[in-house]
């Protein structure tokens, strides 16, 4: 196991006894705010199931046709095994650093710094991709390139993330509810006009490439689809993030993971079962623009409202992102991942809100950057990335119950150890069913991490990479 620093609850005193002379400083905290509540508003918005449903599943409506919807059932019944692991963790090691705290304390450093990594993949790559989306969606009152379109959320998603958790869960709160509004319509408009019955939902097929015939999708290319199935509902994992901000872990963290993955498995799967149903044909489906399906549906005004709450859904995933983001980058500067003078810059707090500033920006700027990149395969790198991270987490949740880690009060999983030993066979399949090219890239970049790890890290064990969980 790693080395573990535990920092004590703050006294009067602790100012003062952090400026002694000769003695050292204490890692710095982030400050208690948010209930279940707040966590539920900030993890929901990660999860963003608007943005999720106009801008990720039309890719997989392409691939999979009618099996989407099985898809991301399958996939989101995976998430419950994965949410167990998350809470139990979560609960153990309330720590920002999230996955990678969770797993250097269970299954050692260079496991933790791994996850790291691939978490650090997932956390830059998928908000300027989302955020990119936002032109489609503001296209019925003013067209702009998607990349300007993604650079301009990006840089509003900064701005806001330079907040407190508090002002942060309102501005979120807000915009969620236009989220489920904007599901809600589109999924009272697709059952009211459905062309086709509910066994559809496992009718297995999609529109072929000519367009005018159908082809049946195969059980390989189902589970190749569910790194993404994944991906769409993998949002939940952002209230262990948040587990040093929450007030009460112990028992919040658990009860907020559990909620939000219920909440946004209901939002996105009726919508999308609806889609399925009330699509024209089979191409209509597979050409996946659910935009014109809603104003086909109803009128134009509706499809332009639902359009705007889109735009805002991803604005909000962006907010939210962007605070997920930095809290990583913070806690990895914190834990001494990097040569002291980078440590020192990242872990600066914000006098006034307590945010971490110079994390927030350096997440936003690149951020708002990577929108004039082609991030065409970054789906694929996305996707495996975090069936790695979930697969590395339930090892994690297998050896959770060891030693003192055994007897510490925290949330425990039912039916342990089956669920952890179960989801790595199944998550060790679908990442062996991804595509070799996406398997190279991510597995270049973890491999340039294990070399840092080797040459920088492991050679200054007590200086480095020391996992700071709060009390």
């Amino acid at each position: 196991m790693t080395e573990t620093l535990h920092t004590p609850p703050q006294s009067a005193a602790a100012p003062a006894a952090a400026g002694a002379p000769g003695t050292p400083a204490a890692p710095r905290k982030l400050k208690r705010s948010i209930g279940v509540g707040g966590g539920t508003l900030l993890t929901l918005s990660c999860v963003t199931p608007a943005s999720t449903l106009f801008v990720v599943v039309p890719d997989l409506f392409s691939t999979l046709g009618t099996a989407t919807t099985l898809t991301i059932a399958i996939g989101a019944l995976l998430c419950v095994g994965v949410a167990f692991c998350y809470s139990e963790l979560g609960t153990l090691i309330p720590s920002a650093g999230g996955e990678y705290a969770m797993v250097s304390t269970m299954a050692g450093r260079l496991a933790g710094w791994l996850v790291f990594v691939l978490s650090l993949l997932v956390v830059m790559i998928v908000p300027p991709v989302i955020a990119m989306g936002t032109a489609d969606y503001l296209a019925p009152l003013v067209r702009i390139e998607p990349a300007y379109a993604g650079a301009g959320v990006m840089l509003l998603a900064t701005l806001a993330g330079l907040l407190d958790l508090r002002a942060n869960a309102w501005i979120t709160g807000i915009f969620l509810v236009l989220e489920v509004v904007a599901a809600a319509v589109v999924a009272v408009l697709g059952f009211a006009h459905a062309e086709r019955g509910a066994g559809s939902l496992v009718d297995l097929s999609v529109a072929s490439g000519s367009g005018d015939g159908t082809k049946t999708v195969t059980a390989m290319l189902i589970v190749s689809g569910l790194a993404i199935a994944l991906f769409v509902t993998q949002g939940f994992s952002t209230a262990v993030y948040l587990s040093e901000e929450m007030e009460n872990p112990r028992r919040n963290v658990a009860r907020t993971v559990l909620l939000t993955l219920g909440i946004s498995a209901v939002v996105l799967l009726v919508p999308v079962a609806a889609i399925t149903l009330g699509a024209p044909d089979l191409a209509a489906l597979t050409g996946g623009d659910i935009g014109a399906m809603v104003t086909a549906w109803s009128s134009s005004g509706v499809g332009t409202f639902i359009s705007l709450c889109v735009a805002l859904a991803i604005i909000n995933a962006g907010i939210v992102m962007v605070i997920q983001n930095s809290r990583v980058l913070f806690a990895s500067a914190r834990d001494k991942a990097w040569p002291e003078p980078v440590n020192a810059v990242l872990s600066r707090l914000g006098g006034r809100f307590g945010s971490p500033w110079v994390a927030t920006l350096l997440v936003g700027v690149p951020g708002a950057a990577l929108c004039f990149v082609n991030l065409d395969t970054l789906y694929g790198v996305t996707g495996v990335s975090v069936t790695g991270m979930y697969l590395l987490v339930a090892v994690a949740a297998l050896l959770a119950r060891r030693g003192s880690h055994g007897a510490a009060p925290a949330w425990r999983m039912p039916l342990w150890p089956g669920i952890p030993v179960v989801l790595i066979a199944v998550l060790a399949y679908v990442l062996s069913q991804q595509e070799a090219r996406y398997l190279l890239w991510t597995g270049g970049i973890v491999a340039v991490a294990t070399v840092y790890w080797a040459c920088y890290l492991r050679p200054r064990t007590a200086t480095r990479w020391l996992v700071t969980v709060p009390e």
